[in-house]
Formats: C-alpha cells, structure tokens, sequence
C-alpha cells in the first residue's frame, strides 16, 4: 500500500490567522515607504504659508485656488483612482454650497457646522446616485452622472421658494470661523480657512491612497472584473468611492458659499464639471496634488488670458487641452527638458 503524497506547506500556508507573514510584512513596509511625505509636498504647504504674507492683495484669487483644487481632488478620487469618469460632479459641490447657505440662513452661522452638514448631505446624494454608476460601460456613466446633474440643476431652479431661483440665495452672512476668527474684506480668513481645509482633505485622501483601499480602487480602475476574480468587491468599493467624493465636493462648495456669503444656481451648473476636468487633465489625475497643480494653472491662465484677450481666452484654454491630450504631458516635458537639447549639441558638435 502506498504512501499518500506529501503536500508542500510553505510559511503562509502554517501561519496562524491574525499573524503576520513575511509576504504580508513586506507589503506593510511597502505601503508604509510609500505613503511617506515627501519634500515637494512640504514644499507645496509651505508656499501657501508663504503666499498669506507676500501675496496680501491676491488672498481672493487664492481662496479661489483652494476650494477649486478640493473640488478637483474630490474627482481625482473617483476618476484617477477608480476610474469612473464624470460629467455631473457640480451636483454636489452645489448641493453642498446650498446646504451651508441655508444652514447658515435658517439654522447656525458657524462655518465648521456648516461644512459637517454640506459634506453630510451631499456625501448621502452621492451614495444614492452611485448605484446609477454599478452597470453599464464607461459611456453610461458618463452620460449617467450628466443626467443626474441636469436632473438636480433644474430642481434648484424650480424650488426657489428654497433655493432663490435665479436670483440666488443671498440674506445670510456667516459668523467667525470655531467663534474666534471673522471673515474679512481682504479674505485672509477665508483664505486661511480654505487651505486649512484642503490640507485636512488631501490628508485624508493620502490615508486612502496608500490604503489596501486604495489599491483596491487601483485594481478596478485597471481590470474590474479581474478585480472582482481575487476577491475585490468592486461594487462595494464603487459606492464607498463615490460617495466619499461627494462628500469632499459638498464641502468645496460650502467653502465658496462660506467665503462669498453668496450662492446661485452658478454652482450647479455645466461648466462648472467640466472646468474641473479640464484642471485635471491640465494638472495630472491618479495622484494627490494632481488637482492642486491643475487649480493653480488653470486660474492663472484664465485670469491672464482673459485680460489678454478677453473675446478669445477660452480659445487658448481649449488649444492647451487638445495639445496636453495629443502630445501627453511626459512627451512635453521631455521636450523641454535642458539635458535633452545638451545631448543633442553635443551629438552635432561631435559631428562636425
């Protein structure tokens, strides 16, 4: 009678559940290596700092940078991370600039108070309409998330015994930030507040990048369904994503409400989806400060542009879009890279 055959057990097979295997240790120093901060994000915090003091006069268009680089981030979560492209993100940045306005209108003026319950309504207007988003290609979501935008523009404009119409929601002003700190003329607070801000929600967004969470949404932006073979619940990681950029993009709004005292139905329209796109394609998507760059950018070149050429500017904006989508933003540094040119003298002056 023969022996049964012996199986091979290696060390991940015998640990015990709740231990650490080599394998799974190797991983957590991987992640932990990688979520590091490095030196251009200290460099990148430290120019806002500096920005408060040599840039007095320009805290209004720096306000403006903040909150559009939060919204951006809030799209980077579910476009370069999940890959879920979206039309109709200014649903919620509006929904939560309108639920701080009216917080602020009928309930309490605090503006902490009012970002918990911007990000809170928005964040549950984002876990119902994500279910939308569970079938269909790329091109159903797309169209979907416009829909969905549309849909919640046009009821704001109807319910303006709630929201103001097109006259806006105005008659609310809003108190000092914890009770300490007012809003100025000059907007240093609000700028201040609003970097505050962007710098708790890239934080956060950091923890889920470099989160198991994170490569998860990796692995289904990549391949769902191969995703969903290794035990990856794609559906469940869709909704949990979505609804968290919801959130993020609530809170945006509210900032702009907050620092403005002011909302319209502006908030909710379609440029503004697509101006956040477009930071993200100038800025770069699948990373943290991708918005932030973008923002940064895409204010600038529309602030000059339109003093430039005021007719024309968004000409330039669209033919930097479709030079960034033909020729790739690698492909363009490489171009203008110092080296590259030094190479090249070289070769010539090694021919002659």
């Amino acid at each position: 009678m023969t022996a049964p055959p012996t199986v091979q057990t290696s060390a991940e097979d015998t640990a015990l559940p709740g231990t650490a295997t080599p394998a799974v240790a190797e991983a957590r120093r991987l992640m932990a290596r990688r979520s590091r901060i490095r030196l251009f994000e200290v460099a990148v915090w430290a120019a806002a700092v500096l920005a408060y003091f040599l840039l007095p006069s320009k805290m209004l268009v720096l306000t403006e940078i903040a909150i559009l680089g939060l919204f951006a981030q809030s799209l980077d979560l579910v476009l370069g991370f999940a890959g879920i492209i979206s039309l109709g993100h200014a649903a919620f940045f509006g929904i939560g600039a309108y639920t701080a306005g009216l917080m602020a209108l009928h309930a309490v003026a605090e503006p902490v108070l009012g970002l918990l319950a911007a990000a809170l309504v928005s964040a549950l207007a984002g876990f119902l309409s994500s279910f939308l988003l569970l079938r269909g290609s790329d091109l159903t979501r797309l169209m979907t998330t416009l829909g969905v935008g549309m849909m919640i523009a046009e009821a704001a404009n109807k319910m303006a015994w709630l929201t103001g119409g097109a006259d806006g929601l105005t008659g609310f002003s809003t108190g000092p930030v914890l009770g300490l700190f007012a809003f100025d003329l000059w907007g240093k607070t609000g700028y201040v507040y609003s970097v505050v801000v962007l710098f708790l929600a890239v934080m956060v967004c950091r923890r889920i990048a470099y989160s198991p969470f994170g490569l998860s949404l990796r692995a289904i932006k990549d391949n769902s369904l191969r995703a969903g073979m290794i035990a990856v619940p794609a559906t469940r990681r869709i909704v949990i994503v979505y609804t968290l950029a919801a959130g993020l993009a609530g809170i945006a709004g509210a900032l702009l409400t907050q620092t403005t005292s002011f909302t319209s139905l502006d908030v909710l329209a379609f440029h503004r989806s697509a101006d956040v796109l477009l930071v993200l394609v100038i800025g770069g998507t699948g990373y943290l400060y991708g918005g932030i760059f973008g923002a940064i950018a895409f204010t600038l070149l529309r602030d000059s542009l339109s003093i430039a050429t005021p007719q024309y500017w968004m000409f330039w904006i669209g033919l930097l879009l479709v030079v960034l989508v033909l020729f790739g933003r690698d492909r363009l540094a490489r171009i203008f890279e110092p080296d590259r040119w030094r190479r090249r003298l070289r070769g010539k002056g090694d021919a002659a």
